[in-house]
């Protein structure tokens, strides 16, 4: 650390991305900036603008909580954190930013999380440009932990499946279009302890988030992202559904599970009526499920993948990457 207190206190995945990003890029000296405060939602560190453009009261107070645990005694008002946190450091040029939030959320606010995410990233970038005259970049890199997992109970849904499709603004995977020069780790695969909401493999987590970023960020060709899902036709039968990726060289199949179909309509609202559709082969870049018994010769009206708050074992999605086993293909919802 320079200047300041004794150094007492360091987020391991910033540390670790940062290294990573120091190591792939022969040495280059990269500073880091740790700001942090755990268990709070978006809505402290979203500036007024950001509030009003997703349409969040701004005078709204809320208590600091991990999600599933009880509140702490102290309250904190939307924007107090960007303004004392965030802020006080942008009159500094960046190269760019990291993000790993979302618990707080998964059941305060979740419906606008989408746009919350977006509207934060872009007032943040706008914010830094301004008070920099010019010198950081308006659409700086900005990277992201995807959520990891909540309980051991893997049939729980809860909320940070919607949550974790958010954080990709509704599309499912980043980059996207939607907001420019946004990457992630996926980490909803990395489940080891079971006192614990987040993985206790930092390094993982680094290497996920650093690959990304050296892509996104700095220009490298380096593999950075697992299997992104890029078509899904139905048999006419209705008793098989093929999944093609894109992204990757090739996949693999680590085991057959995750995959879920609902054939009831509108009632897919109704997570009990979500049904396991196993993959039954695999052919280069597609797999092929088998339509469970009570949806064949019913219409399917959806397909998701991994869509449980803590969707399997440690490393044991069933889409990978074949050339980079550590990059899983991200969770995946789509209605037909």
């Amino acid at each position: 650390s320079i200047g300041g207190p004794s150094f007492t206190y360091m987020s391991a995945v910033c540390w670790l991305y940062g290294r990573m990003i120091h190591e792939a890029l022969g040495g280059r000296p990269i500073g880091l900036i740790a700001t942090s405060w755990g268990g709070t939602a978006i809505e402290l560190w979203m500036p007024p603008p950001a509030l009003k453009d997703c349409g969040i009261s701004s005078n709204e107070a809320v208590p600091l909580q991990s999600y599933g645990q009880s509140s702490e005694m102290i309250s904190l008002n939307y924007s107090n954190l960007f303004n004392a946190m965030i802020y006080p450091f942008t009159r500094m040029v960046v190269y760019g930013a990291i993000w790993y939030q979302g618990e707080s959320n998964a059941d305060y606010n979740r419906d606008k999380y989408a746009c919350a995410f977006s509207k934060m990233i872009q007032y943040w970038r706008q914010t830094w440009n301004q008070r920099t005259n010019g010198l950081t970049d308006p659409t700086f890199p900005f990277g992201f932990v995807q959520l990891s997992t909540n309980t051991d109970k893997t049939t729980l849904v809860g909320g940070f499946p919607l949550i974790r499709w958010h954080q990709t603004f509704d599309v499912g995977y980043v980059p996207n279009s939607v907001v420019p020069k946004v990457f992630m780790a996926v980490a909803l695969d990395l489940r080891d302890d079971p006192n614990n909401i987040h993985p206790r493999t930092k390094h993982d987590v680094g290497y996920r988030l650093s690959r990304a970023g050296l892509a996104v960020a700095y220009n490298q060709r380096v593999e950075f992202q697992g299997p992104i899902v890029s078509s899904v036709s139905l048999a006419s039968t209705s008793q098989t559904v093929n999944v093609t990726y894109s992204g990757v060289e090739n996949i693999e199949l680590r085991n057959p599970n995750g995959f879920e179909v609902c054939c009831q309509g509108a009632k897919c609202s109704d997570d009990t009526l979500w049904v396991p559709a196993t993959v039954s082969s695999k052919n280069g870049l597609t797999i092929t499920l088998t339509v469970p018994s009570q949806c064949v010769a019913l219409q399917l009206f959806g397909l998701r993948y991994l869509w449980r708050e803590t969707p399997c074992l440690f490393k044991d999605a069933a889409i990978y990457s074949y050339t980079d086993p550590n990059l899983p293909s991200p969770p995946f919802i789509k209605y037909f």
